[in-house]
């Protein structure tokens, strides 16, 4: 049985435990806390309403375009290392569009497919290795469309002759290049990712002819400089499941998660020095230069130095290590469309980047990433601070926090019943949801 086919049969057939569930209905709180300001204009966005005016058709499709893009427009959804991109934003949008169009009867059903979408991209990112992303591609985009149509298969009940042909019919539009971050493209990746899916699945169930085999297997040969692990799709499949371990991430700050640890070092600097001389004015004041220092080619995805807008400014080390010195947080106001903050770009202009030569390369293992940031004083004095991607995993983020946060804005009612539907128990609950959601949108 070729990789193809032996994918299809793992996607039809195997079954999600309970615990898998459970991190499911996280992941679902998550997105709807990321989502939802977007969708009810509580930040600036100029990218939807256009999207809206090109895309008024109520299709499947296009619904899951618009909820894509929704879901990452603020860079504030789940990361997935295995993944080494954002597989929420795109699984969750053409599932629930599915669903406003065919509801879902049984919870369980629908939870497991978004396990099973979950898990075929952390399998896809493992089999595609590093050198995928660091060719250039944005894995949420290219990957995340064969995520999102594994995710589809499963809800639909597709054989796995079925799945086999629309795998290969997603593999054949996956596209999306890193090129494009910093930009309004960057969350339509998602979107587009999301209805590339919609499309791949209604094609297969409909009979349309394509190839049953070897298409993922030339995909991956075609964005890789070298040979992909191929193996990696199907071994082991489940054992753990993937959005259990290593997980979905969920992110504190809406910037670029290649700035977390960054960001996360100079809090702590901050607040040593407030703890031992009181305010931070002095602090502000004393600084000559800044240094941060990470592996090579930690920051590939953070390469923005001179951010123009606030959307650029969420891929800037310069520009996030010198709000979180200022504000002691990253609001999300100063990474919104517009002009960059101006009190904020002078303090970056002392910002410098150092690759960590000694490390090994980033491309290696993202796991093994860290920031070192350095505040070199007037006076000669050194702070540093270093924070490593698993010291800033090890802090986890309270979910049921942040959606009660993007829901604060609502009257007391709508607030209380979209927080109480996401606990997803059962599927009267995921129908209202899909309602506010798409009624929003």
């Amino acid at each position: 049985m070729d990789v193809t086919r032996q994918l299809a049969d793992l996607i039809v057939n195997s079954q999600p435990d309970e615990q898998a569930r459970q991190n499911a209905r996280r992941g679902v709180a998550d997105f709807i806390a990321v989502s939802w300001p977007l969708l009810r204009h509580q930040v600036p966005d100029s990218g939807l309403p256009v999207l809206k005016q090109l895309f008024p058709e109520q299709t499947i499709a296009h619904r899951a375009l618009l909820l894509g893009y929704a879901g990452h427009a603020l860079d504030f959804d789940d990361f997935h290392a295995d993944f080494r991109g954002h597989p929420t934003t795109v699984i969750l949008p053409a599932l629930l569009a599915w669903c406003s169009f065919h509801p879902c009867d049984d919870i369980g059903h629908f939870l497991d497919a978004y396990i099973i979408g979950t898990e075929t991209a952390g399998r896809i990112g493992l089999a595609a290795t590093q050198q995928h992303y660091t060719r250039g591609y944005h894995n949420t985009a290219t990957l995340g469309t064969l995520a999102a149509a594994a995710a589809l298969a499963r809800l639909t009940r597709a054989s796995v002759s079925e799945t086999a042909v629309l795998l290969g019919m997603a593999a054949t539009q996956a596209s999306g290049l890193r090129a494009q971050f910093g930009s309004a493209v960057k969350p339509l990746h998602a979107g587009l990712a999301a209805e590339r899916a919609v499309q791949a699945v209604r094609l297969a169930l409909a009979g349309f002819s394509g190839q049953p085999q070897g298409v993922i297997e030339a995909f991956l040969a075609a964005s890789n400089d070298g040979p992909s692990a191929t193996e990696k799709l199907t071994a082991h499949w489940g054992t753990p499941w993937r959005i259990t371990e290593p997980g979905l991430e969920f992110k504190p700050f809406a910037t670029c998660s290649g700035t977390h640890s960054a960001a996360e070092a100079t809090r702590l600097l901050r607040r040593r020095w407030q703890a031992e001389h009181g305010a931070v004015d002095g602090l502000l004041n004393a600084i000559d230069h800044i240094q941060v220092s990470f592996p090579p080619g930690g920051d590939i995805a953070a390469s923005v130095r001179h951010p123009q807008t606030g959307i650029e400014a969420r891929f800037s080390l310069e520009y996030v290590i010198a709000a979180m010195l200022l504000y002691d947080d990253l609001r999300m106001a100063d990474f919104a469309e517009g002009p960059v903050n101006p009190e904020i770009m002078p303090l970056a202009s002392k910002v410098s980047r150092v690759a960590d030569e000694h490390a090994p390369a980033d491309a290696l293992n993202p796991a093994l990433r860290f920031h070192e940031v350095s505040l070199l004083l007037r006076d000669g004095r050194r702070l540093s601070q270093r924070r490593t991607r698993q010291q800033s995993l090890a802090a986890p983020v309270d979910v049921r926090e942040k959606l009660l946060r993007a829901l604060q804005p609502e009257q007391k009612q709508l607030r209380e019943r979209l927080a109480g539907d996401c606990q997803l128990t059962d599927s009267g609950q995921l129908q209202r949801l899909t309602e506010a959601l798409f009624s929003a949108t």
